[in-house]
């Protein structure tokens, strides 16, 4: 996983013309020893085939395909712009994030920095930083947008036999998350948690808590507390707000009566059902769908994923992909930073969920862009 140092990055920097910050970001990862000088020409020849402007203010330049051995190490260059560079087409990049990569590792670092960087606030916080400091904690992930939840603080089908034990796993989803410390566990084991309804309880703790997170558990062993049956336990870490759209969700369940929806879902299901602050996800597969595996030689980094999304835009339907292999949540296809976030490598097969009244065109369009090499033959 990517982590900045302050050598990585250069504040309080401007420019006329993103042709300019591309230089004098090439030459920062030429002066850190990560590139040769002729390194710049693939910067800029990649940015004359496609725009590398990401969104949200963030442009991540980088070489062709065919300059990677110019590379000497993987690595990043950031270059901060407080008041902003023309990055082509009216957006304007605050924060350019310069990219070095031998081989398709760079996929790792696209994938974390997208997660970063398409949450609501960021590019604000980014344009008003003062320090080095600041960024790096935002671009790392260490300030939080999101409360967290996946699949990894999921257990389905936990044999318990009484709520201790309901407990004791939920906690400890979240204590080797690295999401709380042993007083939380400590807490939340001699609280006593709230029935919710059909089964499902409730518990929560704001003690010893580094990210706001959230884990479930169901059991396949039904049993009773204080006469109550026990199907599914949900447990909270609170240490700010950002816990708000789970307990929406909750809520919403409650209200409709539908608690039960929680105790027959799989794990991907559960993600997106609390992924309330995600509107691109969808909550189930309706439409036409087709699987396509991608042989790009690096998978889909920017130059590929922008002609992918190049050809979702020409239709009207919505068009939702995943990754197959990791059963990743499904992303808007016309969204470049969701596509490019997906992380996707050599060999990787994307499913297409597509819904309209152009449906099976785009399908068919998608497959051949694909076939094809999406510009890269």
């Amino acid at each position: 996983m990517l982590k900045l140092t302050n050598n990585d990055i250069t504040l309080e920097k401007s420019a006329d013309n993103k042709i300019d910050a591309i230089k004098s970001i090439a030459q920062q990862l030429t002066n850190n020893g990560l590139v040769a000088e002729q390194y710049v020409q693939g910067m800029l020849n990649r940015e004359a085939q496609n725009s590398t402007f990401l969104g949200n203010g963030i442009a991540i330049p980088h070489g062709t395909v065919d300059t990677r051995d110019l590379v000497l190490k993987t690595g990043v260059a950031v270059h901060h712009f407080p008041e902003g560079v023309e990055w082509g087409d009216g957006h304007i990049a605050y924060v350019a994030i310069g990219i070095a990569a031998k081989s398709d590792e760079h996929l790792s670092i696209l994938k974390q920095l997208t997660k970063v960087l398409s949450a609501d606030g960021v590019e604000a916080k980014l344009k008003s930083a003062k320090n080095k400091e600041d960024i790096i904690q935002l671009l790392n992930g260490d300030v939080q947008f999101e409360a967290d939840f996946n699949s990894e603080l999921i257990h389905l089908n936990f044999p318990a036999e009484d709520m201790l034990q309901m407990v004791a796993v939920g906690a400890g989803l979240l204590k080797n998350g690295h999401l709380v410390g042993n007083p939380c566990v400590a807490e939340l084991i001699t609280k006593q948690a709230t029935h919710l309804g059909e089964g499902v309880w409730l518990t929560s703790s704001n003690v010893a808590v580094d990210r706001t997170a959230m884990s479930i558990v169901t059991t396949n062993n039904t049993f009773l507390n204080d006469d109550v049956a026990v199907k599914a336990l949900i447990t909270l870490a609170v240490c700010n707000d950002t816990h708000q759209g789970f307990l929406k969700t909750i809520t919403n369940l409650i209200v409709e009566q539908n608690q039960a929806k929680l105790l027959t879902a799989s794990k991907q299901e559960l993600v997106e059902m609390f992924d309330a602050n995600n509107a691109e996800t969808i909550q189930q597969e309706v439409g036409d769908s087709a699987i396509f595996k991608i042989n790009n030689a690096h998978g889909l980094h920017a130059r590929p994923s922008a002609m992918l999304v190049s050809v979702a835009k020409q239709f009207k339907s919505s068009i939702k992909v995943s990754v197959v292999a990791e059963e990743t949540k499904f992303v808007n296809a016309k969204s470049l930073m969701k596509v490019v976030g997906l992380g996707v490598k050599h060999g990787d097969s994307l499913k297409f969920v597509v819904e309209g009244e152009d449906s099976q065109a785009a399908l068919e369009s998608i497959g051949e862009a694909i076939a094809s090499g999406l510009s890269e033959g």
